[in-house]
C-alpha cells in the first residue's frame, strides 16, 4: 500500500515537472511558417463567387432579385476570365510551338549542311560521302576544280576539265 502511494506520488511529481518545465526554464520558440497558398486565378475567383451566392441563396441570406443580379454579373466575369485564360494559354502554346519549330528547323539545316544529298535518293548518312551509296551518283553539283556542273549519273570525271571528281578537292 505504501509502495503504491510512493509510485503514485512520483508519477504526479514527474507529470507536474513535465508540464511546468517550459514555464520555469523556457524553451526555444519554434518558428512555424504558414503554407504558401498559390494566388487564386480570376477564373477560380469568379467561380468561387458564383458558388458563394448559390450558398447564400440556399441559406436564405439573399433574396431572389439580389441573387439574379449577382448571378448575371459574376457569370459574365467568369466567362471573361475564362476567355482571357484561354487566350493566354493559346499565346503561350503558340510561342512554345514556334520556338520548338525554330529549334527543329535549325537542327535540320545543320544536318543537311553536314551531310551531302543525292538528288535521286535524298540525304546520305555519311557526312564525307562523295558518291551516293545507293545509286552511285556524284553528290556534288559542280566540279571542285573548274566549277562545271556535273549532270551525268555515274560521272567519275569532269566532262569540261577531265579532273577526277572528289569532294572539295580536284585530284588529277
Amino acid at each position: 500500500m505504501i509502495v503504491a502511494l510512493v509510485i503514485g506520488t512520483l508519477l504526479a511529481v514527474a507529470a507536474l515537472a513535465f508540464v511546468l518545465y517550459p514555464v520555469f526554464f523556457g524553451t526555444t520558440r519554434r518558428v512555424t511558417y504558414a503554407a504558401v497558398v498559390p494566388r487564386e486565378s480570376e477564373r477560380e475567383a469568379a467561380v468561387g463567387a458564383l458558388r458563394e451566392i448559390e450558398f447564400d441563396r440556399a441559406t436564405g441570406k439573399l433574396s431572389d432579385t439580389d441573387y439574379a443580379e449577382l448571378k448575371a454579373r459574376y457569370t459574365e466575369e467568369a466567362v471573361l476570365a475564362m476567355r482571357r485564360e484561354d487566350a493566354r494559354a493559346a499565346n503561350v502554346a503558340t510561342v512554345d510551338q514556334s520556338n520548338a519549330d525554330d529549334e527543329i528547323e535549325t537542327a535540320v539545316r545543320a544536318y543537311r549542311a553536314a551531310h551531302a544529298a543525292c538528288p535521286t535518293c535524298g540525304p546520305r548518312p555519311e557526312p564525307d560521302a562523295e558518291f551516293c551509296s545507293t545509286c552511285g551518283r556524284y553528290l556534288h553539283e559542280r566540279c571542285a576544280d573548274c566549277g562545271a556542273p556535273v549532270e551525268a549519273l555515274d560521272a567519275r570525271y569532269c566532262l569540261k576539265c577531265g579532273t577526277t571528281l572528289r569532294h572539295g578537292v580536284a585530284a588529277t
